[in-house]
């Protein structure tokens, strides 16, 4: 029985004492995991709530991919936009770039929510429940869903670049090269210079040209991040086609003054014959006084005048070009030369015309038929072309043609009328008479050419 203490309260027997001293060590080992399991502190939840924060967490997971891959994208179509301004200045390169800036604004935005919607909720938390974990997915989802639609936005807008891109990309590859050649072809006009000067030649103009070339090589040196892209492939192409010029120029020195050489000595030659060819000119006029009318040599009177005049000038520029030649002033020369040849030209045309004048005027005055039927034969071979095809000719073709039979008739007749005729004036009617019918042929000519090209 149980026994009882002084106060007569009743007090454990020793098998009641027996069995709370074996019941102690059990409760003890029932109460550790809980005891022990997050530090003490954390309560045990069912496996809907952590099937809710493994949801959240894939679309935390998901959400940091798609962000990492607009990130991605985004910093690759920068270097693009780089590429691009680097090198264009066009209004389709500007509207890239303002493009691309308002692309990035609403890519700040989405990263932005994205941000937010990660640090709003700490998936790791120990007193997560199942609808805060519910939120956070839902959240994180959108988050996703707005990166992909911008990264979307951001492949399209890529996409459309590809024309400009592709433009840049070409000229960024022609850049090294143009550059290289640029200093390859001062190289190169600086030895033929040394080349030129050791044969005896000063050739002061190019050394000029080439060292004003050396400023350019300077920039081309700073490259295109100081100066851009497109003003350094231009100032490659410039040194390149000047140093080109000076090369080829220093090259062709000794040749150049090899030939003004011989054009002086072949230029004094004909000076020197158009003088004697002058002193004949003077017989030909006396039979032309002689034996035709005054309208026929009167034009030729200062013949002999102006070519003695012709030959001294020429003379003088001949000497003032071998002054040149010996200074080396080779431009100078050259056009020295050309005025006298030009000179020279002018006064042969004009001993020239004497001759062929008597020549002419005697061969009309012993047969004008000759002329009168070559005249003939060009007006109706041109009537016959007005008529091809046609009952009755255009009035166009029909009237300069029938004028010009009758002046025709007009010179022949004039021609018979007087003792002195005025044989020059005859010849020279018979001329224009001649052109006025070849001005028709060609007229009709081009007519039916422009119906054949219509129909």
């Amino acid at each position: 029985m149980a026994a009882t203490d002084k106060r007569g309260r009743a007090t454990p027997g020793i098998t009641t004492t027996l069995r709370l001293a074996l019941a102690l060590p059990l409760l003890t080992v029932a109460l550790l995991p809980q005891a022990f399991a997050g530090g003490g502190t954390r309560r045990w939840f069912g496996g809907r709530d952590e099937s809710r924060r493994a949801e959240a967490q894939a679309a935390k997971d998901a959400a940091a991919a798609a962000f990492y891959e607009l990130d991605t994208a985004q910093r690759g179509l920068r270097i693009s936009i780089e590429t691009i301004s680097a090198v264009d200045d066009s209004a389709d390169a500007r509207r890239a770039l303002d493009g691309f800036a308002a692309l990035g604004r609403r890519i700040d935005e989405v990263s932005n929510t994205y941000i937010t919607a990660v640090d709003a909720h700490d998936l790791d938390r120990v007193e997560l429940d199942a609808a805060t974990a519910g939120r956070a997915r839902s959240q994180l989802e959108q988050a996703r869903q707005e990166l992909v639609r911008v990264k979307g936005e951001l492949d399209r807008f890529e996409d459309g670049l590809a024309p400009l891109l592709d433009r840049a990309e070409t000229q960024l590859a022609r850049l090294a090269p143009a550059v290289e050649r640029a200093r390859q072809a001062l190289r190169g006009a600086s030895t033929a210079l040394d080349g030129t000067r050791e044969a005896g030649f000063r050739a002061d103009d190019l050394a000029g040209r080439l060292a004003a070339l050396g400023p350019e090589l300077t920039r081309l040196n700073e490259g295109a991040g100081r100066h851009g892209v497109t003003e350094t492939l231009q100032r490659a192409d410039k040194v390149l086609r000047e140093a080109e010029a000076v090369r080829s120029e220093a090259a062709r020195v000794p040749e150049r003054a090899a030939e003004i050489d011989k054009r002086l000595v072949s230029l004094r030659t004909r000076a020197q014959a158009l003088g004697t060819r002058a002193a004949g000119v003077e017989p030909v006029l006396s039979e032309l006084r002689r034996r035709f009318s005054a309208a026929c040599w009167q034009d030729l009177q200062h013949v002999p005048e102006q070519a003695a005049t012709a030959a001294r000038q020429a003379e003088e520029r001949l000497a003032e070009a071998t002054r040149a030649r010996a200074e080396q002033r080779w431009p100078d020369a050259t056009s020295l030369l050309a005025t006298a040849r030009a000179l020279l030209n002018t006064a042969d045309e004009g001993v020239s015309a004497a001759g062929e004048r008597l020549r002419r005027l005697n061969a009309v005055a012993k047969d004008p038929q000759a002329d009168i039927d070559r005249a003939r034969f060009a007006v109706r071979d041109a009537q016959r072309l007005a008529m091809t095809g046609r009952t009755t000719p255009d009035p166009r073709h029909a009237r300069p043609l029938d004028e010009a039979v009758a002046r025709l008739d007009r010179a022949v007749a004039a021609l018979d009328s007087g003792r002195h005729p005025d044989y020059w004036a005859f010849l020279t009617e018979l001329e224009s008479i001649r052109a006025a019918a070849a001005h028709v042929v060609e007229q009709i000519r081009e007519e039916r050419g422009t119906g054949r090209q219509a129909g």
